[in-house]
């Protein structure tokens, strides 16, 4: 059976910017079921991998970005997810989290062919990683309730493409599991 990993897209972010009022109401609507994916995934001792835009400070590191977002606009939608000492931590600069990264290498270094995406922005990162994953062959899961949007219809049609043409599995977050078939 493949080894699950959980991906955490962007989730550590200061929401200044020029889409935050927008994106804020459906982080808080999805950052519950991002902490049960969180829960899941350390229970069933999958790797957590961050990957997180570095907004442009070609010298951050992980802890730079964790500790900005925790002094954002809205530390308490970063406090709940935030990396524990076993997370791993990816930075990246474009959209996908794949996008001239070591995803990928890290992904096959853990034995990994299948992730589990969640975070932020549905119609933009989270569709573009499984872009990237799908053409690695790289199986991906997404469940709706642990994602966050912008544009409510882009993210459904996002999720639609997700599962159409990157035969992604798009499922309730309680059909998701770590280390074990998805039915």
């Amino acid at each position: 059976m493949a080894r699950t990993a959980l991906i955490v897209i962007d989730m550590l972010n200061t929401y200044e910017h020029e889409d935050a009022d927008a994106l804020v109401p459906s982080v808080r609507k999805a950052l519950p079921g991002m902490e049960e994916l969180l829960r899941r995934a350390r229970a069933a001792g999958a790797p957590v991998i961050y990957v997180n835009d570095n907004f442009g400070r070609w010298r951050s590191h992980h802890g730079e970005i964790l500790q900005a977002a925790l002094t954002g606009r809205h530390p308490d939608l970063v406090k709940p997810i935030a990396p524990d000492e076993e997370s791993l931590f990816v930075v990246k600069a474009r959209h996908s989290a794949f996008y001239e990264t070591p995803l990928a290498f890290l992904l096959s270094q853990l034995g990994a062919q299948r992730v589990v995406l969640c975070g932020q922005v549905t119609e933009q990162c989270v569709l573009y990683s499984a872009l990237d994953a799908h053409i690695r062959h790289i199986d991906v899961s997404v469940a709706p309730e642990t994602v966050a949007h912008i544009d409510p219809d882009l993210a459904d049609a996002a999720l639609r493409m997700m599962e159409r043409n990157m035969d992604a599995h798009v499922c309730s977050l309680d059909a998701l599991a770590f280390n074990e078939p998805d039915e």
